[in-house]
């Protein structure tokens, strides 16, 4: 493999059924793959932050983890682009309806940050 399938200065936790193909973490120590155990990567990834927060990415891992309870705050780019296609971010919760607080709003250039607390 010739490329790091992430590059990154923070430490990286990579939840998936199986490693990337022909990854090796020796060469890059910040990136560390878990194989299914969502929970035991969000545990250990907050350990790795200590006071820091810890992010998480993509509609599928997400929803797991609000279905888990593990997610404090939810964070929406909304931004002026119809892609039609994709993973809807909230098709698959279980414990609905997620309450969430007022948000923080921040405007931006062609892009709204909508920062919610998950009331818990």
């Amino acid at each position: 493999m010739d490329e790091e399938p992430f590059q990154s200065s923070l430490p990286v936790f990579v939840v998936s059924h199986r490693g990337p193909e022909g990854w090796d973490q020796r060469h890059d120590p910040s990136l560390t793959a878990f194989v299914g155990d969502l929970t035991s990567a969000v545990e250990q990834a907050q350990a790795t932050a200590g006071e820091k927060w810890v992010g998480v990415a993509g509609p599928n891992i997400a929803q797991q983890c609000l279905n888990l309870g593990l997610l404090d705050e939810l964070r929406v780019e909304l931004a002026p682009v119809l892609l039609g296609e994709g993973i809807p971010f909230f098709e698959n919760l279980k414990n609905t309806p997620v309450l969430l607080e007022d948000p923080t709003v921040i405007v931006g250039d062609r892009v709204t940050h909508l920062i919610y607390a998950v009331r818990k």
